[in-house]
């Protein structure tokens, strides 16, 4: 759901489905059912099968059927939708607009599972209690992007939890071991003599029966969803239904990625690596992080994310000249998005006054007691680490050294520094973006 084998599937008894679809000729089709065709695939990396989509399109449109059922399904691991969802919400959105019929599937008992794409070991397993708190904000997310009236959210479990072992073996024997085996990041750890659970081979089995319960036309999904989104294609003949169409949408890289070599090197946004803008997320936090984003993946952000059409983006690439202005506009384009240009123009307005101009400082920021190990008071990158503006006290050494930390106003280079106990000290880390902490030194055991 939030993740999925990238590969393409490889040969089995579904693929004479799969590839007679392929092979099929586009039939005469309206002028309209082709420029809806065209709404579907645009931006999209992946569309299986063309023609069997511009037909249920073409057979809506002269009344032969009603809308498409079209789902996309999310995990809800963690709270918070961020801007990686919103490529996908878009396509639903789009394809909504046309008058399909949208379905926002929230994986609860698939979150449980846990999605095996992309791990080198086996997800940590997540409690029912703590994936519901998470379904909780994805729900109420999605409709900053989709239209409540006409989106049906359906939890997974509904059909899911209520399964038999009979059921489950019953799913289990309309695919084979060698199929699944396929996905790319299983047969690495079976080359690596790294485990692979059985519960992990059964996520991609239990993600396609979500398109059996529903009568899926269409799945959407990430790139990294192709192999899951396609076991649902070949999985709905074996229960007697059409098989769905699969389209996938490119994944939006993180704010650490870089451009190198004219390609965009990193990994995809998301809440675990913490490289991610949350929609609910405040003005000014979404400001900051969409200043932090590299010069050259911008128009990568703009490409995926932006109202501006094409041509208009390739004028502002043109005639950039200062790196920082495109990331404005995106932040405030994507500010006013989910908060309004009200608060699109504070958010800036509070950047500036707080992270360019010298001395501007937060008027929320967080305050931490740490104890002195001794009485020659709290080594320096111990504050740092202590307070989150250094990952570990190695990184916070570095950081000083390298004239990346002020204290009260002051830089400092000295990566020996104590704080005194007894005092109230404001840091400042960060070079290009400015994070702060205050920091109450108290006296411990040992510094008596």
């Amino acid at each position: 759901m939030t993740a999925g084998g990238g590969e393409r599937p490889g040969a089995d008894a579904g693929d004479d489905v799969r590839e007679a679809g392929r092979e099929r000729r586009p039939a005469a089709a309206s002028a309209e059912a082709r420029a809806q065709l065209e709404v579907f695939a645009r931006g999209a990396a992946e569309l299986v099968v063309e023609a069997e989509l511009l037909e249920r399109i073409e057979a809506h449109l002269s009344g032969r059927r009603g809308p498409l059922r079209v789902k996309a399904g999310f995990d809800p691991t963690r709270p918070d939708l961020h801007l990686g969802h919103v490529v996908l919400l878009q396509k639903m959105r789009q394809i909504q607009d046309l008058g399909h019929h949208i379905v926002f599937v929230v994986g609860d008992t698939t979150a449980m599972v846990g999605d095996p794409t992309g791990q080198n070991e086996a997800r940590p397993r997540l409690t029912r209690e703590a994936v519901l708190e998470a379904a909780k904000t994805y729900q109420a997310q999605c409709f900053k992007v989709l239209d409540a009236a006409r989106t049906e959210v359906r939890y997974n479990g509904e059909w899911l939890g209520k399964m038999s072992v009979i059921d489950l073996i019953e799913l289990s024997a309309k695919a084979t071991l060698a199929r699944i085996l396929e996905r790319d990041d299983f047969s690495k750890r079976v080359a690596e003599q790294r485990a692979v659970y059985m519960h992990e081979l059964l996520y991609p089995l239990l993600q396609a029966y979500d398109s059996v319960a529903l009568d899926c036309d269409l799945e959407l999904g990430g790139t990294d969803q192709f192999f899951n989104l396609n076991v649902g294609r070949d999985l709905m003949p074996r229960y007697g239904k059409p098989p769905q169409c699969v389209l996938t949408t490119p994944l939006l890289e993180g704010l650490d990625a870089r451009l190198e070599n004219g390609r965009v090197i990193g990994k995809k946004m998301s809440k675990s690596a913490d490289n991610y803008i949350g929609i609910a997320e405040p003005p000014v936090a979404m400001f900051k992080k969409a200043m932090q984003i590299d010069d050259g993946v911008v128009w990568r952000y703009f490409e995926l994310l932006s109202s501006k059409s094409a041509a208009e983006i390739a004028a502002l690439r043109a005639q950039a000249t200062d790196p920082r202005e495109p990331k404005r506009l995106f932040g405030r384009e994507i500010v006013a998005r989910f908060h309004g240009p009200d608060a699109a123009r504070e958010a800036e307005a509070e950047f500036d006054r707080v992270y360019l101009k010298k001395g501007g400082v937060p008027d929320d920021v967080p305050e931490f007691e740490v104890a002195a190990a001794d009485a020659s008071g709290l080594w320096i990158a111990k504050a740092l680490s202590a307070s989150g503006l250094a990952p570990t006290t190695g990184e916070g050494k570095r950081m000083v050294s390298h004239g990346y930390v002020e204290v009260d106003g002051a830089r400092v280079t000295d990566d020996q520094l104590r704080l005194p106990a007894g005092g109230r000290y404001l840091l400042r880390s960060g070079s290009k973006t400015r994070r702060f902490a205050y920091v109450v030194v108290s006296a411990g055991a040992g510094a008596g």
